[in-house]
């Protein structure tokens, strides 16, 4: 790609009361602007079943919100905030069962130059933080507690808070523990919910399968970077944030049965996985493994697909997957992706998008635009002007292009 992308041309005017600052009393109360075919059209959320061809196949994403953040108070007052992004995998923690090393943000951090911080509830163990070092924006932070029974994990749901996204602008409510996750919410790992997955309902993935839809899912833990704003005039230039996926191999044997069929990716992070997929597939005919051969994790590079020589068909990609898999006795394969979907890319398996309406300048909307083109400009100035809910607790909509 050597024509610079104008961020400037994914701007949009997001005026403030558009935000929904809370979800809806019901999930799938919310409405649902569909643009199928370029066509528009106003409809509820739980009408989605409605217009979903018979025999689609919907890919959800089943990542969990952690409670992310983490606030301590300094003896002097000062108040330091510790958002864990995710385990910091290349120091071992053997033998360390109340331990865990963690890249973390530090907000306020100039007020926390050394030692160590402390959380203690009584009748719970204290939970203790030391930072050991900084990589670019970030921080390795160490965590320590007296208690080798409860994991860390245990201890987020104990002391942390649900990360809303800094856009709410607000702290989060009890209730946002159960509506900032999907209902089929079950791995956690992710520091922002698949939004696009927040509308369904019990109800609403009843009426999908009575219609013989097939629902399958795939794991990507949701980074603080997808919030990161692109800041560089050409987006070409903009760092994409990496995360981590986890696809079993019976999801690939679905994709490779119905990839003739409507494929339905529920969410800009089902889509990144979706795609990246494909390409996992394309390094595997192509015969670069050596990253998977020597780590058991594939990696997807922001511009691998830009940069791939030849084009392999998507059968045989998902294919070359599934017998990898196979024949090293894998049920579910693992890695982490980079991949920046921008307009120009060619969809490999994704044929059709249920997702939220995104920020402007971002890489959500970029995406957006890649898949439907221009049209996204038509969505969102009719949503604009229909009293649509914007952002994470917002509305919704359905692309099928």
């Amino acid at each position: 790609m050597n024509e610079p992308l104008l961020i400037q041309s994914y701007n949009y005017e997001l005026p403030e009361n558009k935000i929904a600052k809370f979800p809806l009393q019901k999930r799938d109360e919310t409405k649902l602007l569909a643009m199928i075919n370029g066509n528009l059209s106003d409809s509820e959320f739980v009408r989605l079943p409605d217009l979903i061809a018979d025999k689609s196949l919907f890919i959800f994403n089943n990542t969990r919100v952690i409670n992310a953040r983490l606030v301590f108070q300094k003896p002097g007052g000062a108040r330091i905030e510790i958002f864990c992004l995710n385990p910091y995998e290349q120091t071992s923690q053997s033998g360390n069962e109340n331990k865990a090393l963690w890249k973390c943000y530090i907000g306020n951090s100039k007020r926390w130059k050394s030692g160590s911080l402390e959380l203690s509830t009584t009748g719970i163990t204290s939970l203790k933080a030391t930072r050991l070092s900084t990589q670019d924006d970030t921080s390795i932070v160490l965590f320590e507690w007296d208690d080798p029974s409860l994991s860390f994990e245990k201890l987020l749901e104990l002391y942390g808070k649900i990360p809303l996204p800094p856009y709410l602008n607000r702290e989060p409510v009890e209730t946002d523990r159960e509506r900032y996750q999907t209902v089929y919410a079950i791995h956690n790992g992710s520091v922002a919910a698949p939004t696009a997955g927040l509308h369904f309902t019990d109800s609403v993935l009843a009426n999908l399968e009575k219609k013989e839809c097939v629902l399958d899912y795939v794991t990507l833990h949701v980074g603080a970077g997808t919030f990161k704003p692109v800041t560089t005039s050409n987006a070409l230039e903009h760092k994409m944030h990496e995360e981590k996926i986890i696809v079993h191999r019976d999801t690939i044997s679905r994709l490779i049965s119905k990839i003739d069929d409507l494929v339905v990716a529920v969410g800009t992070t089902s889509m990144r996985t979706l795609e990246s997929l494909y390409w996992l597939g394309h390094q595997i005919i192509s015969g670069d493994t050596s990253e998977l051969q020597a780590t058991g994790l594939f990696r997807i590079g922001q511009w691998d697909p830009y940069e791939s020589k030849g084009n392999i068909a998507t059968i045989e990609a998902l294919t070359a997957i599934y017998d990898y898999m196979k024949n090293n006795n894998l049920n579910e394969i693992s890695g982490y992706t980079e991949i920046m979907i921008v307009p120009g890319y060619s969809f490999r398996i994704c044929k059709a998008l249920v997702t939220n309406f995104h920020q402007p300048q971002s890489t959500l909307l970029l995406l957006v635009a890649a898949f439907i083109g221009e049209n996204w400009k038509k969505a969102y100035s009719h949503a604009l002007n229909n009293n649509y809910r914007f952002l994470s607790y917002g509305d919704s909509c359905l692309f099928i292009p």
